[in-house]
């Protein structure tokens, strides 16, 4: 037991000396070089907000050619869709002209037998 009171007592001792050797070894390298780190510091920041920014600017380009070719489908998509609508459209219209070219026809047959009678 009177060996783990000197154990628990040297123990903070060992604390506080690891604490001032940090702070005596950070202190001083600090003092002889932290304009130098901090201008490091400073410059890594710099250079990683460019570089960021263009990795965004390129992924942002790519995303934008993908839809471009995306919207180029559906575009075309889009104009066969149109395409295929007209020429239905002018089929109807052929066989209304077809229609209405019948119903002529017939009501001239009823005129002519009305006038024969």
């Amino acid at each position: 037991m009177e060996q783990e009171g000197e154990q628990l007592s040297t123990w903070p001792a060992l604390e506080t000396e690891g604490l001032y050797f940090l702070h005596i070894t950070v202190g001083s390298l600090l003092a002889s070089c932290g304009w130098y780190i901090l201008f490091n510091c400073i410059l890594l920041y710099v250079v990683f907000q460019k570089l960021s920014a263009r990795l965004r600017a390129l992924r942002q380009r790519q995303l934008d050619q993908a839809e471009a070719a995306v919207e180029s489908n559906v575009v075309v998509k889009r104009q066969e869709a149109l395409a295929a609508a007209h020429l239905r459209m002018q089929e109807l219209n052929a066989q209304v002209e077809k229609h209405k070219e019948k119903l002529r026809q017939l009501e001239e047959e009823r005129r002519r037998q009305k006038i024969e009678m």
